[in-house]
């Protein structure tokens, strides 16, 4: 049973309402995920002067932690962008509507990597912005204390496979030339696949998620965490723990605290 505020329980109005589903959604994340971490503090809830210092404080630590953009690192991926943007080395590009490159910090420590666009995506030419993308969301923010804006999220191939289909091994192919620049400019300190396609395409490996989660692989040097696709875990909440196991060990790695810590 969830437990409603006592500055809710009398509270009338649509707003109200609106603020206990808000909550009533949080707490069904966090034990979805196992976070023995409180609910966010539901929209509009007035926070006492030591709850907004230790906001500020937590957003400072996980920024630094998170590092910042070098000018030289954006500029090298807005050059690789525009040519991703032309590309026309597989017959992925007869069906798009955008190219999806990627998204988030150029000097971030964390790369996440998926298998590519769905019609969400495609439409946005933005990674992870449906359902999926929703999830990945609340693991970064909720999860992780961070902003979606201080990682790098990125996907396999950046055109979208024909009714989200996986891409075929010549996609795949065509496409990883691109990905690795990404990686040799933005430099992360760990990656994290998303899914079976992102991991057998980084390491090169026939396995299954279920065979590589667990431990940390390498990818030239850098540590590469497999996991269960958001839009899996969508279809099966019963492996978000898995997920959540995964996510703690990429944080461990980066010495990032618990949003409880930070």
């Amino acid at each position: 049973m969830v437990e409603i505020p006592e500055d809710l329980r009398d509270a009338e109005g649509p707003s109200a309402l609106e603020a206990i589903r808000a909550l009533r959604q949080q707490l069904k994340i966090n034990r979805d995920f196992g976070w023995d971490i409180p609910p966010a503090g539901r929209a509009g809830a007035a926070k006492s002067p030591a709850a907004e210092e230790a906001g500020t404080a937590g957003r400072e630590t996980a920024s630094a932690a998170a590092g910042s953009p070098g000018q030289d690192k954006g500029l090298a991926l807005e050059s690789l962008e525009a040519e991703v943007a032309g590309c026309k080395l597989c017959g992925l590009c007869e069906g798009r509507t955008n190219t999806v490159f990627g998204v988030g910090d150029p000097g971030a420590r964390l790369l996440f990597v998926g298998e590519g666009p769905g019609r969400d995506e495609d439409l946005a030419g933005e990674p992870f912005v449906g359902k999926a993308g929703q999830l990945l969301n609340d693991i970064i923010n909720k999860g992780m204390g961070l902003e979606r804006e201080q990682v790098y999220i990125a996907n396999i191939v950046k055109c979208r496979p024909p009714e989200n289909r996986n891409p075929a091994v010549e996609e795949i192919a065509a496409c990883m030339p691109y990905l690795r620049r990404q990686i040799e400019i933005i430099q992360p300190e760990v990656i994290c696949a998303l899914g079976g396609v992102a991991a057998k395409a980084l390491l090169s490996s026939e396995s299954g998620v279920g065979s590589l989660r667990g431990e940390f692989h390498d990818y030239d040097g850098i540590p590469v965490r497999v996991t269960y696709h958001p839009a899996y875990l969508l279809r099966s909440p019963h492996e978000k723990r898995k997920t959540w196991q995964d996510i703690k060990a990429v944080m461990a790695r980066l010495s990032l605290p618990p949003p409880s810590q930070a």
